[in-house]
């Protein structure tokens, strides 16, 4: 009780001291008018309060599957919430373009490259980690301004991002891989594709990235995230003061079987959007998304690259015609179908999707 009423407080506060800071408005004449200023007046705070839950809603989102770490300290070893503990994982660092970039590096073979969704991290990819390195050199890396990876001040526009990609790349020495992506980071993936072919081999896209990303998207939760014209400040005020309050029913909006959420899912997605520094990457993806729109959704039929995409058939964020025409436009892809699966099927169905990946980019004997 004491924690609330002090939110409460500073809530009040920081509402007063921003009602000060607010320029006068200009009088109305009794009657008709003053009626007229109090619906302004209502709608302005309604509008500000919407904006706030809506951009709520997307640090929620992104946060999924994600670990909790001080910035400073990462944490030698890769946790997961595998049912059958597998062997423990190093948590290796690389500066590309001055930045700690975190990843995961496990298995010998062929090189591939797995891409969390922006805002997402590393334990997106949990279960593929041990049955993926068997045939494979898998590498798995957090993204600058997700997970454990450094938030730097930057834009997080796409051909930003696809710079670090390069430069993970190439500290690693690795010529050309597979890319694995999903939600934005198959987006991530096709901008790879089209603008370094030569570094790319095979493509897996899961559960993503369309082109009109605003006009196909079916998520409430989505679309009134990235609509969202909150300030920054009143984002983090907001998850510090109200952010555990409605992570069970976005992630139900993400995850098909809701028996997978268990209270130690719930406890780890709370813990990330406590976080320092999630904010500004996360309202990035808002800006991010005009360029994807003109500068690498008009070439998707461009792709000449053998691609396979994978959705799950109940994703309510993308639904599966989206998929379906993404497999039209590009052209000799596979396409496949994960029943029983929302929006990342590589989490909730696991089994069915390492087959499909290990199958599509093993090598023909």
């Amino acid at each position: 009780m004491h924690i609330h009423c002090t939110k409460l407080k500073a809530h009040r506060r920081l509402l007063e001291d921003d009602e000060q800071a607010r320029p006068a408005r200009p009088q109305r004449a009794k009657g008709r008018g003053v009626r007229v200023w109090y619906v302004e007046a209502l709608s302005d705070a309604r509008t500000t309060l919407a904006d706030f839950c809506n951009i709520l809603v997307l640090c929620l989102v992104s946060s999924l599957m994600t670990a909790c770490a001080p910035p400073s300290q990462i944490p030698p070893y890769f946790e997961t919430l595998e049912r059958t503990p597998i062997e423990r994982i190093p948590i290796n660092t690389v500066l590309v373009h001055g930045q700690r970039i975190a990843y995961l590096d496990v298995g010998t073979g062929p090189p591939v490259i797995l891409i969390h969704g922006f805002g997402g991290s590393m334990w997106q990819w949990e279960h593929q980690q041990h049955a993926l390195s068997q045939h494979f050199r898998t590498l798995t890396l957090d993204l600058p301004g997700s997970g454990l990876s450094d938030k730097p001040d930057i834009e997080y526009l796409p051909d930003q991002m696809l710079d670090f990609c390069i430069g993970f790349m190439d500290a690693l020495q690795i010529p050309h891989a597979t890319l694995v992506g999903n939600s934005m980071g198959a987006g991530l993936a096709i901008g790879m594709t089209l603008t370094h072919p030569t570094r790319v081999d095979k493509l897996v896209l899961i559960s993503g990235l369309p082109s009109q990303v605003m006009a196909k998207l079916t998520s409430r939760s989505f679309r009134q995230a990235l609509e969202s014209r909150a300030p920054s400040w009143l984002v983090s005020f907001g998850n510090w003061l109200f952010g555990g309050l409605v992570t069970d029913s976005v992630l139900k909006e993400i995850v098909h079987d809701h028996t997978l959420l268990t209270p130690a899912v719930i406890e780890r997605t709370n813990q990330n959007r406590r976080r320092p520094g999630i904010i500004k990457p996360i309202m990035a993806v808002r800006n991010a998304l005009p360029s994807w729109e003109t500068d690498f959704a008009p070439h998707l039929s461009s792709i000449t690259h053998p691609t396979m995409i994978i959705w799950g058939e109940h994703d309510r964020v993308f639904p599966l015609a989206v998929g379906e025409e993404l497999h039209d436009r590009i052209r000799r892809s596979t396409f496949v179908r994960i029943p029983k699966a929302g929006h990342m099927p590589q989490w909730e169905r696991p089994d069915l999707v390492n087959r499909s990946v290990i199958a599509y980019i093993q090598p023909s004997p």
